[in-house]
């Protein structure tokens, strides 16, 4: 029986997630709510502390009691919720260094307490990334580390222990974001592995997170020849109906990830790209924050006059939002038989020293027996990862030790002989320590660092992201510029703790 505009609409509504910029819901979203919206996806900009972040999701369920509140709070370098204070929890990369399974488990619980306490129902993680390319600029430290065996049992660890809190977990970038070289906030990335080669590498994580009971999974916006040369996964029916359907068995909830990213709207615009996206077996099309009202209502219509024309079939538009709906629905089942755990931010911390692992050609060079002079590398922020968002060792070393200093350098400054000449000057006679992220892909960061430590060979490296590049007498590695994987390091440097 064909549906009218009206009922066709009402499905819209149920399969696209909208977010918005204030920290309050704007009235187009409580009207929407009021009218039949079913998700909502929340940002750093909407949260300011989580009294606030549990007001603005009662405000929500007011308009719609049964509303799914979605949210990407990864713990580590991706946090939403202590975006300006940076997370006390580290993220995937240091827990895969320590690979206690347990830890991971414990990890993600207390994050869904958290969640829990300021009404978030589901939560886009863990990344079940196998980050085998060591240049990918987008995956790094959000990923459990390179080695597929170790990404598969703490991806599953980390569903296990957010679906004890009650919180639904989501495992993305299917079909594998971790041997890319290209941001897909920014354009597609290609990852040009055979079918086999994608199944062993990058597959089994996601195997293990169904296993582990996940019914969320989010697609990358990919393009991988050996299963779609044409299709972006997004808007592959082969990658979403074959593989994940049938291949894998699954017959929960497919997220995009959110079409305003270019990898998909540079090729087929906002509405293509969603229309596209449900088309091709897509349930609930994520929209990011950049869409306002306009947007939003051009998108209904988009997906309406699609329905009408026969790119959409009305048949797998009504499948999705039932998709949804059923998701809802197991999800506060879950939600009912867990108790809320206490968060355990000790606990966080705890992994985060864990996770250092210090490397020394001079024993004698911890601890500082000096206050220090050190010296940030500071890196751009992205779009998944907010320059905003404070990292570094300085706050927590000069508490530990007074008196040490600190150089904070622009993201992408060049080197420049005389500035350091400067640095050298100002580190005479006392330690000096150098604080990067992932300067094994950031040449300048290398230039800087060379020029450096050939002066100061008895200079300290500690490296916040994936471990490689240039050391010095002692290099840390943290795995991780959380604010406890800093604390972690500082600790260290002041002779506070072991690793």
């Amino acid at each position: 029986m064909p549906r009218t505009d009206a009922e066709l609409l009402a499905l819209a509504d149920q399969v696209l997630q909208p977010g918005f910029q204030e920290q309050a819901a704007p009235d187009w979203i409580r009207r929407r709510l009021g009218e039949g919206l079913s998700s909502v996806l929340l940002f750093s900009r909407n949260i300011t502390s989580a009294e606030q972040t549990a007001a603005l999701t009662a405000s929500l369920r007011a308009e719609n009691p049964d509303v799914l509140v979605a949210v990407d709070e990864e713990g580590g370098d991706i946090t939403r919720l202590e975006s300006a204070t940076g997370s006390s929890y580290p993220g995937n990369l240091a827990l895969g260094a320590v690979d206690d399974v347990e830890l991971t488990a414990g990890v993600a619980r207390s994050i869904g307490g958290e969640l829990r306490a300021v009404g978030i129902d589901l939560d886009y993680a863990p990344d079940a990334d196998v980050n085998s390319n060591p240049d990918n600029p987008v995956i790094g430290v959000r990923a459990f580390g390179s080695d597929t065996a170790l990404v598969a049992r703490h991806t599953a660890a980390w569903v296990r222990g957010l679906h004890e809190a009650g919180v639904a977990a989501c495992a993305k970038h299917f079909p594998g974001h971790g041997d890319t070289d290209t941001d897909s906030h920014l354009a597609l990335p290609t990852v040009a592995m055979s079918a086999d080669a994608i199944a062993d590498l990058a597959l089994p994580p996601f195997r293990a997170a169904l296993a582990a009971g996940a019914r969320a999974v989010m697609t990358g916006h990919l393009l991988l020849p050996a299963y779609d040369a044409e299709h972006p996964a997004t808007v592959s029916p082969h990658i979403l109906s074959r593989l994940l359907r049938e291949d894998l068995g699954f017959d929960g909830l497919i997220v995009s990830d959110a079409v305003e990213m270019q990898a998909v709207r540079a090729r087929y615009g906002l509405a293509g790209a969603t229309v596209r996206a449900l088309a091709a077996g897509v349930d609930l099309v994520c929209l990011g924050d950049g869409s306002g009202e306009a947007d939003f209502a051009r998108l209904r219509t988009a997906v309406v006059t699609a329905v009408t024309s026969g790119a959409l079939p009305a048949e797998r538009l009504a499948q999705a939002a039932a998709r949804v709906a059923a998701f809802t629905t197991w999800q506060r089942g879950l939600a009912a038989k867990a108790h809320t755990p206490v968060p355990d931010r000790a606990l966080g911390l705890t992994a985060a020293r864990r996770a250092v692992r210090v490397t020394t050609q001079d024993p004698k060079a911890l601890p500082l027996r000096s206050p220090a002079l050190l010296v940030e590398f500071g890196v751009p922020g992205t779009q998944v990862h907010s320059g905003g968002t404070p990292w570094g060792l300085g706050p927590a070393l000069s508490t530990l030790v007074p008196g040490t200093t600190r150089i904070t350098m622009p993201p992408l400054a060049p080197f420049d002989a005389a500035h350091a000449d400067r640095i050298l000057t100002e580190a005479a006679g006392r330690p000096l320590v150098l604080a990067v992220r992932d300067a094994h892909r950031r040449l300048g960061v290398q230039e800087w660092l060379h020029a450096l430590l050939s002066r100061r060979s008895d200079a300290i490296t500690v490296e916040l992201g994936v471990p490689g590049g240039p050391g010095g007498a002692v290099r840390l590695d943290t795995h991780g510029a959380a604010r406890v994987c800093g604390q972690a390091a500082a600790e260290v440097l002041a002779g506070r703790s072991m690793p």
